[in-house]
């Protein structure tokens, strides 16, 4: 039986490609792929709508290395697409020789992103992930060269489409021909295109204070201050930060959170000296429920060491020039 791996995001396009492919009596095995800016909830859940098996991939060390300097460069923000998805292919290519499956696919379609997913960048990426003749993009491929599964006879072309541009129409049809109902929307789930999060990424890469993966974790929760070129404070702006905080504190951080009063929880990742113990406890007290002129208690602790702080509450200016 001809088998294939399908770069399965979940969204409704790679969910249409399985569909076209194993209507061709080819057995498919779904992958996707997981990092600290992108995770595969939306594929596990598609796949387990459609019945796909799926292998989920950590590529994060391979996508940090990729991250920090892209051959082709970053798109608005510090999504580095082409790249990403030459990478992806790579991974999956090696999937697909492991498995002794036939050929690999994507929902892909043509033009549906201009600069991603354009005819040249599509050939760029095939090229260079060194698997160009194995992959497949059922929903545009009679506008692209015939692969060798398709040469062989392996895929029956006349069954594949050739949809291309932005629009959503024929898609949403074949869903429904298909009986494909409850798919998710067309949004990105990439955090290298959020421009608050790729501000704060420049940051830390700047800095070389990546030093573990859960600094990049840290990124996604709180509001972050570069106090200076050696320290940064965290401060919670809900329960939801708080808590996620809270899961990624390590012994060598200082935490401070409100001794009398509602407040955020506020990290330094690796500590600081006084000074910058007194800012981060006059920022704790900014962001709590204290008032503004009063001076109050904010606990810091570092491992098992707790101390206290009376302080007031940071000046809104300071806060507003040290903010990423």
């Amino acid at each position: 039986m001809v088998k294939a791996i399908a770069l399965f995001s979940g969204g409704l396009d790679s969910i249409l490609a399985v569909e076209i492919i194993r209507r061709q009596n080819i057995e498919v095995t779904g992958l996707s792929f997981e990092t600290p800016f992108f995770t595969a909830e939306k594929a596990r859940d598609a796949a387990d709508k459609i019945n796909l098996p799926l292998l989920v991939e950590n590529i994060t060390a391979d996508h940090l290395v990729m991250l920090k300097s892209p051959r082709y460069g970053y798109g608005k923000n510090m999504n580095p697409c082409i790249d990403c998805h030459t990478l992806m292919l790579k991974f999956a290519g090696r999937k697909m020789e492991e498995t002794g499956a036939d050929f690999i696919f994507t929902g892909e379609v043509l033009g549906q992103r201009p600069m991603s997913q354009g005819k040249q960048s599509l050939y760029i990426v095939a090229k260079n992930s060194g698997y160009a003749d194995y992959i497949l993009r059922p929903l545009s491929a009679l506008l692209l060269e015939p692969i060798k599964a398709e040469r062989e006879g392996k895929v029956d072309r006349s069954r594949l489409l050739a949809i291309q541009g932005r629009g959503r129409k024929t898609q949403m049809q074949l869903a429904d021909e298909f009986g494909i109902k409850n798919y998710a929307p067309p949004a990105g789930g990439c955090l290298l295109t959020d421009a608050t999060f790729t501000k704060r990424l420049r940051d830390l890469f700047s800095r070389e204070e990546d030093r573990r993966i859960r600094d990049i974790e840290l990124l996604k929760y709180g509001r972050h201050f570069r106090i200076n070129d050696n320290c940064k404070i965290i401060v919670g702006r809900n329960k939801a930060d708080n808590t996620a905080l809270q899961t990624l504190v390590r012994e060598e951080d200082l935490v401070l959170f409100m001794a009398g009063f509602p407040g955020p929880q506020v990290i330094v990742p690796y500590g600081g000296d006084e000074s910058v113990r007194n800012i981060a406890a006059a920022f704790c007290v900014r962001y709590s429920d204290a008032p503004d002129d009063q001076e109050v208690k904010v606990i810091c602790r570092k491992g098992n060491t707790s101390t206290t702080v009376i302080t007031k509450a940071a000046d809104r200016e300071d806060c507003e020039r040290w903010i990423i």
